[in-house]
């Protein structure tokens, strides 16, 4: 009869440890110490509004279309967070190029006062995920000329929201500078909201 070796043992037992701590005791005590030390980004970073009711998460973008509020990147994926990741385009991909020619014909029609050569290339591509939360500053600025004709709020009013939300590299060198669309719009409904002059914008 076939007995099991005392190597086969071992190996056996150090694999129900190494099964237990992994894929147990590990993961129960990392969400535990993220429960407690970093409660809201273990929990997706989820903002609420007034009524405590979720209006997205600052991981994850949204689409916005309204020309009162600053819009984001585009997303082939609609920001699905199940489904995340797009197509690695090179430049001289015909998609591609197809993709960005109908962005700026959108971003025309709804911006004619701003030269389509003059928009940043974040607001007519996807990013490596196509959830990106985040624009450029300048991708931002140049939204601000449509929105003060919207909401008929100064210019320099809008500036200066986008710049007080503006985030620096990470470190002070990795990254690029960029601005969380979902919080500038939230910070741009108490502007408008608290100014009295166009009461307030329509909910997210």
């Amino acid at each position: 009869m076939f007995k099991l070796g005392v190597p086969l043992l071992s190996l056996i037992r150090l694999s129900l440890i190494i099964m237990i701590l992994c894929g147990f005791i590990y993961p129960v005590a990392m969400t535990g110490i993220a429960q407690v030390t970093m409660y809201e980004k273990a929990n997706g970073s989820i903002l609420y509004d007034e009524e405590k009711k979720p209006i997205g998460s600052l991981f994850i973008g949204q689409s916005f279309t309204d020309p009162q509020f600053f819009h984001g990147r585009i997303s082939s994926i609609e920001f699905d967070g199940r489904n995340s990741g797009s197509e690695n385009y090179s430049l001289s991909n015909s998609e591609l190029l197809e993709r960005i020619d109908s962005a700026l014909v959108e971003w025309e029609t709804s911006n004619p006062t701003t030269p389509a050569n003059e928009v940043p290339i974040d607001l007519l591509t996807n990013s490596a995920s196509g959830l990106d939360p985040h624009i450029t500053p300048e991708a931002a600025i140049v939204q601000v000329s449509r929105i003060s004709e919207a909401i008929q709020v100064e210019e320099w009013q809008l500036i200066e929201l986008v710049e007080g939300h503006t985030e620096g590299r990470d470190l002070g060198v990795f990254g690029a500078e960029r601005v969380n669309v979902l919080q500038l719009n939230l910070s741009l409904l108490e502007l408008v909201d608290g100014s009295g002059s166009y009461g307030k914008l329509d909910e997210l």
